[in-house]
């Protein structure tokens, strides 16, 4: 348990807190790239660890993450328009490049070109860079560290989309669902069995769990009564990859802050194409928001994986109150997290770096991972293997982590995979529900 002070030097991200400060030397996934794909939606409000700014994608293709606010009258930058370079403001005109200079103001530069008052304008600005489909911003101190090329980035024959949600929540407890192997045995397989209305039978139950820590975040390992010490999932684990995500062999999950009751999900998911349809090129990574209340009863949607998570998250509260915890040995990951937390917190009070950042260029070209069944991904099986598998079966039939994926992205990803859902090969494939069982164990 923690104390309210430890509890609120934890959770809380805004500027100048010490959180704040520590995420913020990290880079964070705030959008799909493909989200500015239209001409006439280049412009997007962002709420970002307690900051209001607006990221946009100019007309020469260059993104900024300036001020929501323009410096002349504070209008609303998110309903300004994009230029050959930068952002206008649709009040007065004043125009601003990425990095943060104001490059007209036009009536001043018409009436008094001497008085060169854009000179001394200089809005809020941060550094955006895209990476595998995704645009990353980096809100501290130079000089930036590089955004991080995870293997997974670099595999080839894949097709991949990005996921996105806003929970109601603080970050903090999103993150600690990323170093807890013992949920995925009752949200995910015992309580997804019976929300199906079957009484059983229940999950082999967890034996023995273990917590690793390594250079990007922490290893989580399990040993349940159907497995040994020799599966994969003890010899090498799965990911909660510092300092806000989880990685389960195929996929990322960023819990990043919007500010301290606020936090956006989004999630990066590769599925590996069938070996006959080698060499596949992606031209497009599609990026969707998926709902997380059904509007007609405004209760939680529980029928995804993810969906299930969030609702362990927001039925914490807006912010846990961790004083009246009583953690148990299966929480020892949860311990290990907070602990290496506030060790980040000295060294960033100190002038140091903190835990996991890349800034070798040659390590950055694929920062390995612990991947437990690499070669599933990296080189790949016949379909008819995949339509047979415990797990991939499921992923062919519906996308299991998140609801609400949209037809047109499902429609790609059928033609991708070369599958025909409306044949009789439907009949192998594992039901949504029990895909989705299948995915996170």
């Amino acid at each position: 348990m923690l104390d309210e002070a430890k509890n609120r030097l934890i959770t809380q991200t805004g500027p100048g807190t010490p959180m704040g400060e520590l995420l913020r030397r990290y880079w964070m996934p705030i959008a799909g790239a493909s989200e500015f794909d239209d001409e006439t939606k280049r412009v997007k409000p962002v709420r970002l660890m307690g900051e209001d700014l607006v990221l946009y994608k100019d007309l020469n293709g260059t993104y900024g993450l300036i001020d929501r606010h323009c410096c002349h009258r504070r209008a609303d930058l998110s309903y300004g328009f994009v230029e050959e370079c930068g952002l206008r403001c649709n009040y007065h005109g004043w125009l601003y490049d990425e990095k943060g200079n104001c490059l007209a103001q036009p009536y001043e530069d018409m009436a008094h070109p001497d008085a060169r008052l854009k000179d001394r304008i200089k809005i809020k600005a941060y550094k955006v860079e895209e990476r595998a489909g995704m645009l990353w911003a980096y809100l501290g101190p130079a000089p930036a560290p590089l955004v991080p090329n995870w293997e997974p980035f670099t595999w080839k024959n894949g097709f991949v989309q990005i996921v996105t949600a806003e929970i109601p929540c603080n970050w903090f407890q999103c993150q600690e669902n990323s170093i807890d192997p013992v949920h995925f045995e009752w949200m995910h397989l015992n309580w997804g069995m019976r929300l199906h209305n079957q009484l059983g039978p229940y999950s082999p139950r967890h034996v023995k769990v273990d917590f690793e820590e390594f250079d990007y975040g922490f290893t989580y390992k399990r040993i349940k009564e159907d497995t040994n010490d020799k599966d994969p999932l003890w010899t090498v684990g799965r990911v909660c990859l510092w300092p806000n995500c989880l990685f389960t062999r195929e996929h990322f999950e960023w819990r990043v802050p919007i500010d301290d009751e606020n936090t956006f999900s989004i999630t990066w998911a590769f599925n590996r194409v069938p070996k006959e349809r080698e060499p596949y090129v992606q031209n497009r990574i599609p990026t969707w928001q998926g709902p997380i209340k059904d509007p007609k009863t405004g209760r939680w949607i529980d029928s995804h994986v993810m969906n299930q998570d969030f609702i362990a998250w927001v039925g914490q509260g807006t912010v846990a109150d961790r004083g009246k915890e009583n953690l148990a040995a299966s929480d020892k990951g949860v311990a290990l997290l907070r602990r290496r937390f506030f060790e980040d917190l000295e060294l960033v009070a100190q002038g140091k770096d903190p835990k996991g950042l890349v800034r070798d260029p040659k390590l950055n070209e694929c920062v390995e991972l612990p991947i437990a069944y690499r070669g599933n991904y990296v080189d790949g099986l016949p379909l008819a293997q995949l339509v047979k598998h415990p797990v991939f079966s499921g992923q062919l039939r519906d996308y299991v982590f998140q609801t609400g994926q949209p037809a047109e992205v499902r429609r790609a990803f059928v033609d991708a995979m070369g599958i025909d859902l409306t044949g009789t090969a439907n009949a192998d494939f594992l039901s949504p529900i029990q895909g989705s069982q299948s995915n996170r164990q």
